[in-house]
């Protein structure tokens, strides 16, 4: 039986992770979380009584609290959701937040990897690394061009993977996956924020034409992903976790209208955000092939199950933080 450390897991991903590893193995999971804004330790998990599991708070970016961790718990995997993620954030207030957790949190993670022989770390990336895709698809080799102070601090990270994985030939695997959503994500993101807007009778609003393309994954399909990935990855390699079906957010917008009723005249074009990629897509090949991985739910499943989830809360709604 592993302990397994999962960093971020009060947030959207790492609590879905968390309790997939509850319901699906007999493993203990640590949960590391600094509980920040984004963070929801009681509203995006409900595993306190579960013997398998525990949470710490910790600031990873401290170095004797992380030291403290891995001192207090003998952990053999390492899967490190924890970010900072939001673009908008990275840009309007101000990329230092993104660059100390990004990339001074998992520094300090990789050093106690180092010193402690860890038998996996596992580097949750994103496809916002690769910047702009106009057309086609990002495979794993493809160069790094963040376009945005977020994506430049997660390909900073990667970089960091990497660098320690060569040098000191640590057990490191990299994923990097596409848009994700599904229940308890934060309503800054795009999906639930809509929503709120349309409950509240406000506007959706969309930077520019609303042209700009993204590839959804719903969280769950990402869940097992990494999970594919943990148990039968090869340590060094990277592998994309999406779906390959990029939509313009003018059509999701559109879908959430028709679901809550609510008039395509509801839908606002704002000014651009500053260096807005077009498009995102990553290439699933690599992970299928070697590792036997596909996503399951269909897009039009997987936004109804969601819009469904986020009507009928009122509870988790009201325990949000902004």
């Amino acid at each position: 039986m592993a302990t397994i450390l999962v960093t971020g897991g009060a947030g959207f991903i790492g609590s879905h992770y968390i309790q997939f590893m509850l319901d699906h193995t007999d493993h203990t999971v640590i949960n590391v979380d600094s509980l920040t804004y984004s963070a929801n330790r009681f509203n995006n998990i409900d595993a306190e009584l579960n013997p398998q599991y525990q949470f710490v708070q910790v600031d990873l970016t401290d170095p004797l609290q992380v030291s403290q961790l891995f001192d207090r718990f003998s952990f053999t995997d390492v899967v490190h959701f924890a970010a900072e993620s939001h673009v908008d954030r990275s840009i309007h207030l101000g990329a230092e937040p993104f660059l100390m957790t990004n990339v001074m949190g998992t520094y300090r993670l990789l050093e106690e990897v180092r010193r402690r022989g860890i038998e996996r770390f596992i580097q949750i990336s994103t496809d916002e690394v690769y910047g702009d895709f106009p057309h086609g698809s990002a495979n794993e080799e493809t160069n790094l061009s963040p376009g945005n102070p977020y994506a430049a601090s997660k390909a900073g990270a990667d970089l960091l993977c990497m660098s320690y994985a060569n040098t000191y030939n640590l057990p490191i695997i990299i994923t990097r996956c596409t848009n994700n959503y599904g229940p308890r994500q934060h309503p800054e993101k795009l999906i639930p924020k809509m929503i709120q807007s349309l409950r509240a009778g406000k506007p959706v609003t969309l930077y520019g034409d609303g042209s700009m393309q993204r590839d959804w994954i719903y969280v769950h399909d990402h869940c097992t992903g990494v999970e594919a990935v943990r148990t039968k990855g090869n340590s060094g390699e990277i592998y994309h976790i999406g779906s390959g079906k990029p939509i313009p957010n003018l059509e999701v917008a559109k879908m959430v209208c028709d679901f809550m009723k609510a008039s395509y005249s509801l839908i606002e074009f704002i000014d651009d955000r500053p260096g807005h990629d077009t498009r995102y897509c990553l290439d699933n090949t690599k992970i299928n092939q070697e590792l036997g991985w596909n996503p399951t739910m269909t897009w039009e499943d997987g936004i109804t199950t969601t819009m469904d989830w986020y009507q009928s809360q009122t509870v988790w709604w009201s325990g949000v933080k902004y």
